[in-house]
Order: structure tokens, then sequence, then C-alpha cells
């Protein structure tokens, strides 16, 4: 009790209703090579349709990437996607693709520390794609322009058709002195890459302003590289200064502050160049992805304190040349599901081993024993079949993407400790065929080392017809159930046991710690997780040298629930004056 001078009452507060809190379970991640999207940068896609948005549909460089996490999201709704491309790749821009060193803007971070000298756009993204875009800008000296010629008609036309008044002086500008920082900003899809229509309008950035301090009525910047870094899809704004065409004008030009500023209205003798702008060219698709460039992006989800995944897969390294696909299959499991240990990597034989080729087996015993031992690791045993609906064609594509996605759906149906697998929970999406068919036999030689086989069950569908990890040596964690169930549990109580932190290490501490996690588990059990427990954290491991090395020691003990794996049916045939009593059973 504190301490009181004279009589009183002192009311304190200690909170015991801590509780074991509730973990994701379902949270994908994959590397990409795609044709357009953020580079090295985590994004969350909750749709195929956001997927295609962000990151281009897939065409015959980028399907195996792009339809592995498609497929995924057939599943569930939450993946990290981080797109890698090669060192080949560029961006798209209007100006001087020769000069300067602006041709590879990556992401917003990298687009910070960029000086652009000639290029006056730059395509968002890298990539040939960005070649399909056409941007314009347009000020009041455009607007009023007479006498024009026919293609700067056009384009002012096309601002006229689009915008219900000529830019001028913003308000914020006028109240400060300043006049004539708006502009209107078109873009296009000029090739209809990315929406099948030539010319389509793809954005419209109305009266943004050549002041670098401009706001607009929420407080928001209206600098016209602001905006454009913040809000469009497609273009960054490149060197300010070519936003003004007449380099004998001694106006004010885009970039500088608003006070007493009369802004360049781009003037200039040649019409056109009252339309800063035109089409983007010099954008470069990505080369196929290294190893070390697929590592490099699976490294972006690799610390478990920045980013929150539950489950990897290798996407489409598994079609790049074998010995770097196992170096990726061998990264993802090794180097980030095992050091992390909140997740499972799932990962497919290379494509050269099931696709269009004889000795399938062998081949993808070859790829599993090129990884190392884990429990953290799930491999399958097939590529399927699939309608690219964006190409209208059929393409082969790594698994790894569905076997992800059923545990992750297996955690909405059921719970993250059910195995994903079978009848009832192991069904393939989207899918006319597998690229090998095991039989008996080879799903003999293939499941004691650890490969899950998919198969098509005649009347049933193709399925996941296994349940083990990568982990060779048998014990519990050698099947993905009871790994995924100790994630959960690992996960969960180790976020609850935060709140012990700077806290005594006493009996009262202890016995909070066990009221925590002992309902948790009994939850648990209730759902078919384990079958028993038992959590210990008392002065028995908590002894006085535990103590006095400021450490805090609970053991928690579980049986975990078991999957079947083998069914052993008895058909008994007994003579009709036989009673069963005398047969047994």
């Amino acid at each position: 009790m504190p301490f009181q001078v004279s009589p009183g009452i002192v009311v304190t507060e200690r909170d015991l209703t801590t509780v074991v809190p509730n973990v994701a379970t379902s949270i994908g991640a994959i590397a990409i090579n795609s044709q357009w999207g953020p580079v090295l940068e985590r994004t969350t896609i909750t749709t195929e349709n956001d997927l295609i948005d962000t990151f281009g549909k897939p065409n015959g460089a980028t399907f195996a990437d792009i339809m592995c996490a498609s497929n995924y999201l057939a599943y569930s709704n939450n993946l990290v996607v981080v797109r890698n491309v090669s060192a080949a790749a560029t961006n798209a821009v209007v100006g001087d693709v020769d000069s300067g060193t602006a041709l590879d803007v990556l992401n917003d971070d990298d687009y910070a520390g960029k000086s652009f000298t000639d290029q006056l756009f730059v395509g968002k993204w890298p990539g040939d794609i960005g070649n399909s875009l056409k941007a314009y800008a347009i000020d009041k000296h455009g607007w009023d322009a007479t006498g024009l010629g026919v293609t700067a008609a056009a384009i002012q036309t096309l601002f006229k058709s689009n915008f219900d008044r000529a830019p001028g002086t913003s308000k914020y500008a006028s109240d400060r002195g300043g006049s004539l920082d708006e502009m209107h900003i078109i873009v296009c899809d000029e090739d209809g890459l990315f929406t099948g229509v030539n010319n389509e309008i793809l954005e419209r950035f109305e009266s943004v302003s050549k002041a670098t301090d401009a706001k607009r009525v929420d407080g928001s910047s209206n600098y016209v590289e602001t905006v454009l870094r913040n809000e469009s899809k497609y273009i960054w704004l490149g060197a300010v200064g070519q936003l003004t065409a007449s380099t004998a004008d001694s106006n004010t030009h885009a970039g500088a502050g608003t006070a007493g500023s009369t802004f360049n209205q781009m003037n200039s003798n040649t019409e056109l160049q009252k339309f800063p702008g035109g089409s983007l060219t010099g954008g470069v698709a990505s080369a196929a992805l290294s190893a070390g460039e697929y590592q490099a992006a699976f490294d972006k989800v690799a610390n478990p304190e920045v980013v929150d995944v539950t489950i990897l897969m290798a996407g489409g390294s598994a079609a790049i040349a074998s010995a770097n696909a196992r170096s990726v299959a061998q990264h993802i499991v090794t180097n980030i599901a095992e050091v992390r240990k909140d997740c499972v990597a799932c990962v497919s034989p290379h494509i050269d081993s099931v696709v269009r080729t004889t000795g399938e087996t062998a081949k993808i015993v070859a790829d599993k024993t090129a990884i190392a031992s884990s429990s953290y690791g799930i491999m399958d045993s097939a590529w399927k079949y699939q309608y690219d609906r964006y190409n209208d064609v059929f393409r082969y594509v790594p698994m790894n993407g569905d076997i992800a996605g059923l545990c992750a759906r297996t955690d909405f149906t059921n719970d993250a400790w059910w195995s994903p697998a079978g009848m009832n929970r192991g069904l393939i999406k989207n899918i006319v065929k597998l690229s090998w068919e095991p039989t008996k036999a080879d799903r003999d030689t293939m499941y004691p080392i650890s490969i899950n086989p998919i198969i098509t069950q005649r009347g049933t569908g193709v399925m996941l017809f296994g349940d083990k990890t990568m982990q060779t040596v048998p014990s519990a964690f050698d099947r993905i159930n009871v790994r995924r169930l100790f994630i959960v549990l690992e996960k969960a109580i180790s976020i609850a046991a935060k709140s012990m932190l700077f806290e005594f290490n006493d009996e009262f501490t202890r016995s909070q710690f066990v009221n925590m996690v002992a309902p948790f588990l009994r939850e648990v059990q209730g759902r078919r997780g384990i079958t028993d427990f038992k959590v210990v954290c008392d002065s028995s491991n908590n002894t006085g040298q535990i103590i006095d090395t400021n450490q805090f020691v609970g053991d928690i003990y579980v049986k975990p629930a078991r999957s079947i794996n083998f069914i052993q049916l008895n058909f008994i045939a007994a003579r009709t004056d036989v009673s069963f009593s005398e047969i047994g059973g």
C-alpha cells in the first residue's frame, strides 16, 4: 500500500483478465515476376482482380507466378506479394530515354532518391507494358491557345472534353499573391495493354498545382509531383523543369513556392509544347528471374517483427533452371520458414520433373532430397493444367499456390490443426487435369520421404492425398496439422506472455500465466486440436537461479491430435448357422 500520512482509502487495480489472443493463420506470401507493380515492396492483395490490377495480366514470361498467386486467392483473401525484376527491366518515359539514370524506378523509396534530367513523365513501374501509356499536361496557356495544328488541337479537345473548366489560379495561390499555378493531367492507355481499349483514359488529375507548397481544402498536398506520387497508378513526375517549354521565359516554373509567383505558362513557339507530354517509350520487360532475385524478393517477408505471414509459396520459381529452383525452395524453407518458426513453405517439383516427361517419380524424389529436412516445408507432386482466361490458352502451373490455399481454406472451415488433405478439405479448384497421375506404387515411393501425392479420384475430383511436412525423421512434426497446431500455440501464447515482461517472477505472476494459458488450451482441446495438456509454471521450473538471471519459464505439454492416414477394414464371411458370438468380434 502506498504511504499515507493521514487515514484514508487508496484504490488500486490489477488486471487479471489477460487472455491468449486469436492469431492469424491464413496470410500467404509469394515472390513474383510480373509485367507491372512496385518492385521489392510488400503489397497486400485480397482478390484476383486486385492482383491483376496491381501486377498486370499473366503472359508467357510471368504466368507461373501470377497464376500461382491467383490460385491461392481462389481459397483465401489475404496474400502478400513481392515483385522483383531482372537487371534488364526499365521504366517507360516521356522524354530522352538515353540520358540520366531515371529509367529504373523500382518503388516509392527509389523514386524519392532519383534525379531526373530529360524525362517529364516516368512509367510508375519497370516493364515494357509502360510503353502503352500516354500522358499530357495542360495549363491556362494551352487551354486558351488558338491556331493550333491538327495534333495539338486534338490534344486540346481531349482536355476540354474531360474537364469542365480551364486550369488557372488556385485559391491557395491567389490567397498568397501567386497566379496561374494550375494544370490538368490526363493519362491514357494508348495501345490498350492495360484495359484492352486503345486510348482509354486511365486517370485524370484536375487543377493540380505547380507550387511546391500548394494545399487542398483538406490540407493534403496539391503539388503536381506529390499528387502523382501518391495517387497515380501509372506515372511519376520526372524532371519538374520539363513542364517549362520555353527557357527564354523568366517567370517562375513548376517547383517554386507560391507566394508572389506568376508561374510559367509553358510558353513556346511550338504548339505541341503547350501540351507537355506524349507517348511513353523505352520500357523494357523483366527477364526470367534468377534464384538470387527470387530470394531477394522473399527476404522482404523474412522478418516476423515487420510482416505477419503464415504460408509461403514458391510460386513460379519451380519453372526456372532446376538447380536454381531447388535453391529458391531451400531458401524459403530453411532461411525463412525455419527461422521465422511461424509459417510453413509450400514448394512444387521442377517443371521438367513432372510436365511432358517420363520417370517422374525418380525426378521428384531428386527434387525433394535436394532440400534439407524440415517440418516447416510442404512438398506436392505435380503441376496442374488450367485455363488462362486472360490469354485464352491452357497452361501448366505449379500447385504450391493451391496447397497453400488448401491450408488457408482449412483455417476458415475448421482450424489450422486440421489436415488440409483428402475429400473433405483437400479438393483442388480450377483444374483440367494433372501433369502426372501417380500410381499406388509411385505414391508408396514418394510418401515415405515426405512428398505429398496429388491424385484424381473418380467421381470426386483432384485432391491432395497426403499431409506430411518435409521432415524426414518420424515424429509428430512430420504432419502438417501438428506443425501448424504448434505454430498457432507458440504464436498466440508468445504474444500473451509479453504481458509478463518486466513483472516480478513470483507465485502471483506464475499463477497468472497458468490461469491465462490453461483456458486457451482447453478451448483448443474442445476444438479437437489436442487430446490433453499440462501447464507447469511454478517453483519447480522457476528456481532461484532462473529468477536471479531475470528469466521466466513456462513448460507447456500438449498431446496433439493425429490425422488418419491408414484405414484397415476387415470383412469376415460366416456360415448361416454360426453365431457371431462364437467367432468373436
